[in-house]
């Protein structure tokens, strides 16, 4: 994806504290305190513009959710959706999903949803796909016992690498779809890139994880 630099970004971001959360760290076991409720928090982990997690917000207001994304260049954009929006339910962290552990105690987490990450195709590149056992362990570290992982990809190579990986972590598949579009699923909210590429008549695959560590 080509970013294009919009410098005035950060301090857009720090304009709207109550959306965009400049400070995270101090918030570790203790998001209740920054949404106002104990309501469950799902996060997106590249969360782009924001597309999905408004509708999400807005679909649940019962459900607090978290976009976290690296590049503030495209998260003020999701800031703006937010702003007009108004979704109380509905906060964003511009930071790095590899230190998401410094952020969020276990526990702080509900669900975690990955929508069309980069595929990294390259093998040598295995370990930057957000769903290699390394990205595994450490959503494993904020979510609740139980918790759960939506992924959403248009790439067929990612999906069946990422089902592996699932099944060798050790993590119960509870939902596949090979074609998410052609599906009995409901309530599905689209991402910007599914829009697109469901226009060009690519198949969604979907699938739903559980972490086997229910007490």
């Amino acid at each position: 994806m080509r970013l294009r630099n919009k410098p005035w970004a950060k301090e857009k971001l720090a304009q709207y504290p109550q959306y965009a959360v400049g400070n995270p760290a101090e918030h570790k076991g203790k998001w209740n305190e920054v949404f106002g409720n104990d309501n469950p928090i799902h996060i997106e982990v590249g969360t782009g513009k924001g597309q999905f997690l408004l509708g999400m917000a807005k679909q649940n207001p019962n459900i607090n959710y978290i976009g976290i994304e690296l590049y503030e260049s495209v998260i003020v954009s999701a800031l703006d959706h937010i702003i007009e929006a108004e979704v109380p339910n509905f906060k964003l962290l511009s930071v790095d999903a590899k230190d998401l552990t410094e952020y969020f105690a276990k526990g702080d987490v509900e669900r975690v949803y990955l929508n069309f990450s980069d595929p990294w195709p390259k093998v040598r590149h295995a370990k930057r796909r957000l769903t290699y056992k390394t990205f595994l362990n450490i959503y494993e570290q904020i979510l609740i016992d139980g918790g759960e992982i939506h992924f959403k990809t248009d790439n067929q190579g990612l999906f069946e690498y990422s089902l592996m990986s699932f099944s060798e972590y050790g993590l119960l598949l509870k939902y596949v779809s090979l074609d998410l579009h052609a599906s009995d699923f409901e309530g599905n909210i689209m991402t910007e890139y599914e829009e697109k590429f469901s226009q060009k008549g690519s198949r969604i695959y979907r699938s739903e994880v559980k972490y086997m560590n229910e007490k």
